[in-house]
């Protein structure tokens, strides 16, 4: 379960120089993202043949969380972290959020243009258009790629391509908007921690 953490929300790098960027697709893009509060539906993963399914839930900024129907695993963020939780060790793992791509989407304010996550391409499939990215001046260690309806424009998936070619598709579907989460709905109880820079601690 930990590697679909890693593929999902890990750093993302890729380098085209050949690649084509419309600008007008990155402000499409920008501005759809940035006019959203909060989001919740469901979504589809498909990573190494296996299906998964679950809620998605979003609100900016800093805050994530999916929750798989059939898997002891939860990804929440909080703001400041990206927590893995594996319910059945009663185990969290976690990451600076400002080290993922899912860190950069949901900023308080997203310039996809000059942070730290690189536009390197962009395709226009006529009723949807995708975004590929990747962290700057770091190459070879994989990329992201989010599709977004045309009209109206909305989050429809997004794919990831680890360093060795491993794919996750996530598909979001009902998305609709919220913001009336509860208090605590993008926090998690106290359990131990596993840091992924090494040593244990506790969050509250």
């Amino acid at each position: 379960m930990k590697k679909i953490f890693v593929i999902l929300f890990g750093l993302f790098i890729c380098f085209s120089s050949h690649a084509k960027v419309d600008i007008s697709l990155v402000h499409t893009a920008e501005q759809y993202l940035n006019s959203i509060t909060g989001l919740q539906g469901g979504f589809t993963q498909i990573a190494n043949g296996k299906r998964e399914q679950g809620t998605f839930s979003m609100l900016r900024p800093g805050r994530v969380r999916l929750d798989y129907k059939d898997a002891p695993i939860q990804l929440i963020a909080d703001g400041k972290d990206l927590y893995f939780f594996d319910k059945s060790l009663d185990q969290i793992t976690t990451v600076p959020l400002t080290s993922t791509p899912a860190g950069i989407l949901v900023r308080k304010n997203i310039n996809l243009q000059t942070a730290d996550i690189k536009v390197s391409e962009t395709t226009d499939n006529g009723k949807t258009f995708a975004l590929k990215m990747h962290l700057k001046n770091q190459e070879g260690l994989g990329h992201m790629n989010v599709v977004f309806d045309k009209s109206p424009v909305k989050l429809n998936s997004w794919s990831v391509v680890d360093a060795t070619s491993n794919k996750t598709d996530v598909v979001f579907n009902n998305l609709k908007t919220k913001t009336d989460f509860g208090k605590n709905y993008f926090q998690l109880s106290r359990h131990k921690t596993v840091s992924a820079s090494g040593g244990d601690d506790f969050y509250d």
